[in-house]
């Protein structure tokens, strides 16, 4: 569980309850990006959802010790046991969207996808799920990735191209009629959990400290025809209070987490004292906030 909430609730000027939506591809997702905000906006009473696009079918198993047939024949169930005990440390709520995990694809020439997985729907069609969601969760701020998917995992780029089509059609009230009445997303974030920044940063401070660095290899093979500039970050959230909970709900996805693995080398004081931080990226905005930004609800919120 989370802790208790410390400061009073904050809402917005008509005295609406503060509603974050998460678009996720994949469970473990919600915990391995942006998970310390998702814990601290929980804490201050904001009502957080993560939609989970697709089970994770398709997933490696990344942690030696879950790598066994009874985990392997029935990966399926396994993540949603997993997603609910993440679910219920980072104190969300959250839904799943239904779609077929697509894989990532590996090779040269790539493989074709999979018939019928997330990937391949066709995203006007596919985003009508998450104009359901919208509809009926009413969030005021919506994050999910940016156009090149983070990294370039084929659902990760889908999951965008359907979150930004559903808040454009749920606002419209000739889309989607049974999906109940319109509501305009207020802003859109795209989440850049693993900017070059902050890696680095990390790399210097556990060199200064005499410590093996986790992230010498990723740095040297840093590819950035894979990912946006880090110029394009509007807005960092302190949350280093709330390390500590997002570390808890990546373990649970015990499948996907070694324990033992590079997620957990950099000591949680060095974290903290370095980079307390969670960056994103501002893309659509109806309130006229400024950036840079240190809060998501920034031109939303008003403190009770």
């Amino acid at each position: 569980m989370t802790s208790t909430t410390t400061t009073r609730p904050r809402r917005t000027a008509d005295g609406d309850q503060l509603r974050l939506l998460h678009v996720h591809a994949h469970p473990d997702d919600e915990s391995s990006k942006g998970a310390a905000v998702t814990a601290k906006y929980v804490d201050e009473g904001v009502r957080v959802m993560v939609a989970t696009c697709t089970g994770g079918e398709r997933g490696s198993i990344l942690n030696p010790a879950m790598d066994r047939p009874d985990i392997i024949n029935h990966l399926a169930e396994v993540r949603r046991r997993e997603m609910d005990r993440a679910r219920a440390i980072l104190g969300i709520e959250q839904t799943w969207l239904g779609f077929v995990d697509s894989g990532l694809p590996e090779g040269d020439p790539l493989p074709p996808l999979p018939d019928g997985c997330f990937a391949l729907q066709d995203p006007e069609q596919a985003a009508g799920e998450l104009v359901r969601v919208i509809r009926q969760f009413r969030p005021q701020v919506l994050t999910t990735y940016d156009e090149l998917g983070g990294y370039p995992h084929p659902d990760h780029i889908q999951t965008n191209r359907i979150s930004l089509i559903a808040v454009e059609q749920a606002a419209d009230p000739t889309k989607w009629p049974e999906h109940g009445e319109p509501w305009q997303v207020s802003k859109v974030y795209y989440q850049h959990t693993f900017n070059r920044q902050r890696t680095i940063a990390l790399h210097e401070a556990m060199l200064d400290r005499g410590f093996e660095s986790p992230y010498a290899e990723r740095l040297a093979n840093w590819d950035d025809s894979n990912r946006v500039p880090d110029s394009r970050i509007t807005t960092a959230v302190e949350c280093a209070d709330y390390f500590s909970v997002r570390d808890r709900a990546l373990l649970a996805h015990g499948t996907q987490v070694d324990p033992n693995g590079a997620w957990f080398h950099v000591p949680l004081e060095v974290q903290r004292e370095v980079w307390p931080t969670e960056e994103f990226e501002l893309v659509i905005d109806q309130t006229g906030s400024e950036t840079p930004e240190e809060d998501l609800f920034a031109g939303i919120a008003v403190q009770a």
